[in-house]
């Protein structure tokens, strides 16, 4: 994280702005911008999606589906774009829904917590599948806005056989 990076942490977003926010970057994933998507991460910031059978869990001691720092999630931003990328080469087509946003004030780091819901249909190959569960987020303001410095994903579904993989962003 840079100085420059950081403006004024006291001063708090709205909901809408955050809300906003969340539904710029379900529209970058449905749209397969990938790169402007990353563009919305901090230099220092964390992606984790923990397996569906132990939602607590720690990437200091527990094996996540996802646990990326800026530069693996950069790299998978490359991957996903290639045509090698056969799981998603043609890309799927998805529908990000987001809903049930909680706020929570600044922390000491003037990082604000955001809590929400979520439903991510993606249809591939004449099939549709449907992902849902939980969004946790740690936003900050930066001088380009609102940037994503934490983000975890947490599947509510018991079992992941019936949505083929989890080879999209979700």
């Amino acid at each position: 994280m840079t100085t420059i990076e950081r403006v004024d942490s006291r001063q708090q977003a709205t909901r809408a702005e955050i809300e906003d926010f969340l539904y710029r970057e379900a529209e970058l994933l449905d749209a397969w911008a990938l790169d402007d998507w990353v563009q919305l991460f901090t230099e220092d910031a964390k992606y984790e999606v923990p397996c569906n059978d132990a939602l607590d869990g720690d990437p200091s001691t527990d094996l996540l589906l996802i646990d990326d720092d800026i530069n693996r999630l950069r790299s998978r931003v490359v991957r996903l774009n290639s045509r090698r990328a056969h799981r998603e080469y043609p890309h799927s087509r998805t529908n990000h829904q987001i809903f049930n946003v909680r706020v929570e004030g600044p922390d000491d780091n003037g990082e604000i917590g955001v809590r929400a819901h979520f439903t991510v249909w993606r249809f591939r190959g004449g099939r549709s599948y449907c992902y849902v569960g939980k969004y946790r987020y740690r936003l900050r303001r930066t001088e380009a806005g609102l940037r994503i410095c934490f983000r975890r994903v947490e599947l509510d579904m018991s079992d992941l056989r019936d949505v083929s993989d989890v080879a999209i962003v979700i």
